[in-house]
């Protein structure tokens, strides 16, 4: 067996007053791919660090092999300080290494080389960093949360890469297709330890699920074991005092083994509130198209989607898919065609970016809505403690401001308030986004137990292939065309999948040529400050607006107001109309904004 290239042995670090790992290991040899699986706040990141060199372990030791070349892509890269994207990637080669691959993965991955770092998205951010680890094709690639901000085409271009290297692997990642088909191996973080097994991560689920089933019937049996020698305590002491010293150990050590166990954490409890039934048809799109400019967005689009469908809608970022979900829910007028909406449909939408959370509202307000203790959920009321456990939140964290929370947890948040709302149509952008697997397991099941119709935008293959009866794809320039089933079957009627789209190399000035002959670099565009402020508090101007219509419309719903005043009527009704020009105004002022950010962040 071949020495390992990076061991940790006997890892313990403690984080503030918790243990988070207690007798870590770590071995990668040549050529491994491995797993690096666990519950959100595990330790996988912290493991991963200390493996990389950047975190120092309490106690334990790590061992790289001298010469061995390491490149670790963090969850939040830094490219501060540096001119542009090629610079930042070059900057991470050595001698030997090859110089045209910092060039030829950033064009692989959608970029130029000469983007500003200052002006960059998260996705952006994400594929520089990624070009920089993959093009020195190091002995070991450390990488966390690869995927996390990529579309499917990147996504898939990614997994065919590290295929080809020969650099070991170890990953961390919520994405079931993408860790299947790249590990051989699965390091399972649990309760502060590390167990191994020597398959990929498509056989972990089914080993770890016996693995905790054995240890609760261990469990039961140490109980059984601790009820039986109590029992002799109790009515079986004889005069024998060597005997009775040796049996009470035995209870007393019984009993710290009682003491020293950690459960395993608990599990979300997913409960979704189910409105009245909508009516057979849900939503029937005829020839619907929208553009913007001379951007053609959806072109001559029909479906018909009926009640407890299941539609899942993919494409690379900035190709229309927040556009055609609002066309398709009522909330955007198209362009041309016509959009008929069922009876009795109640929306609850699940926020990718979470922008509708208030980063200074606590956790209590936010679920509740603020001023109660209770929500009702099926018609329940429901006290908002036990709701938060349901969710994995502590009661400590009722008071913390969800500015504070983590990526997984405001997720969490998100899911557990839009779960709450009466509905019987889930709007489901990005749900996927930093849930662990065991909560990802949990959604695939709510989602699959719920009566109404589900609309799911996603980039993850697993999650659509479980949860979708029918995929919307964009075929590219504004065409969109549904396939019956998940992902895997969308690509086997297609013959492919999601369509890349491929940087413009004419757009890039070669860096070989003397600064007279190479042509200005093409100025990239980005959201101003006023854009940006716009884009966050459009929005609520929208909800106000629509607020005020709705007081509007209950006035004129009244059939005795047009008889009993004329005037206040006529009045009304003009405020009205503004009202909702005023509103359109707004909506599109913020998808022309929307679409920009989308566009940009590709």
């Amino acid at each position: 067996m071949a020495a390992p290239l990076l061991a940790l042995q006997s890892i313990r670090l403690i984080m503030g007053s918790t243990l988070l790992l207690d007798g870590a290991e770590l071995s990668v040899g040549p050529g491994d791919k491995i797993a690096l699986v666990g519950r959100n706040g595990s330790g996988k990141s912290t493991l991963l660090k200390i493996a990389a060199g950047i975190i120092e372990p309490d106690a334990g030791e790590r061992f790289l092999q001298p010469g061995a070349t390491v490149r670790y892509l963090p969850q939040e890269p830094d490219l501060s300080g540096y001119a542009s994207t090629l610079d930042y990637v070059e900057a991470g080669l050595e001698g030997a290494d090859e110089p045209y691959r910092a060039q030829y993965l950033l064009e692989q991955l959608g970029l130029t080389g000469e983007e500003d770092p200052k002006s960059l998205s998260g996705g952006e951010a994400r594929r520089a960093a990624l070009a920089r680890v993959l093009a020195p094709q190091p002995d070991i690639l450390l990488l966390d949360e690869p995927t996390n901000h990529l579309d499917l085409p990147v996504i898939e271009w990614l997994e065919s890469e590290l295929k080809s290297l020969r650099s070991a692997l170890v990953l961390i990642s919520h994405d079931r297709r993408f860790l299947s088909d790249l590990t051989r191996s699965t390091l399972w973080i649990d309760r502060g330890a590390t167990r191994r097994i020597d398959q990929g991560f498509a056989g972990f689920e089914t080993w770890r699920d016996d693995f905790l089933e054995q240890e609760e019937k261990d469990q039961h049996k140490l109980a059984r074991k601790i009820a039986a020698e109590e029992h002799w305590v109790r009515y079986g002491v004889t005069a024998r005092r060597k005997r009775n010293v040796r049996r009470m150990g035995l209870l007393a050590g019984l009993r710290q083994q009682v003491r020293d166990y950690r459960g395993p954490q608990g599990t979300v409890k997913m409960t979704v509130a189910e409105g009245r039934s909508s009516g057979a048809m849900v939503v029937e799109a005829e020839a619907i198209s929208k553009a913007f400019g001379d951007r053609v967005v959806v072109k001559e689009f029909s479906t018909r989607i009926m009640r407890n469908s299941r539609v899942g809608i993919v494409g690379p970022n900035g190709a229309g898919k927040t556009t055609l979900i609002r066309m398709l829910t009522g909330d955007l007028e198209p362009d041309s065609g016509t959009v008929r909406l069922g009876t009795r449909l109640e929306l609850a939408v699940l926020d990718q970016r979470r922008a509708s959370l208030d980063p200074d509202a606590t956790l209590k307000d936010v679920l509740t809505g603020g001023g109660s203790d209770t929500l009702t959920i099926n018609g329940e009321p429901k006290h908002v403690i036990g709701y938060m456990k349901e969710f994995l939140f502590t009661p400590e964290q009722a008071r913390t401001a969800v500015g504070k929370l983590s990526g997984g947890e405001r997720n969490r948040v998100t899911l557990a308030r839009a779960l709450a709302l009466p509905s019987n149509v889930l709007v489901l952008d990005e749900p996927t986004n930093d849930l662990d697997l065991e909560t990802l397991d949990l959604l695939e099941e709510m989602i699959a137990d719920y009566a109404g119709t589900v609309i799911v935008v996603s980039h993850d293959r697993d999650f659509l292939d479980k949860v979708a009866t029918s995929i919307i794809v964009a075929e590219g320039d504004g065409e969109w065309a549904e396939y019956a089933g998940g992902y895997s079957d969308m690509v086997a009627q297609r013959g492919a999948g999601v369509s890349a789209r491929r940087v413009d190399k004419a757009a890039a000035p070669e860096r070989s040529k003397p600064a007279t002959q190479a042509a200005p670099p093409q100025q990239r565009r980005k959201l101003s400050f006023k854009d940006k402020h716009a884009l966050d508090t459009l929005p609520k101007e929208m909800d106000k607006v629509r607020a005020r219509m709705a007081k509007l419309q209950e006035k004129l719903d009244d059939p005795s107001f047009y008889t009993r005043d004329f005037e206040g009527f006529e009045k009304t009704t003009a405020e009205f109309v503004a009202a909702q020009e005023s509103l359109t105004d707004l909506e599109d002022r913020w998808l022309e904004l929307e679409m920009l950010r989308e566009e940009l962040e590709g």
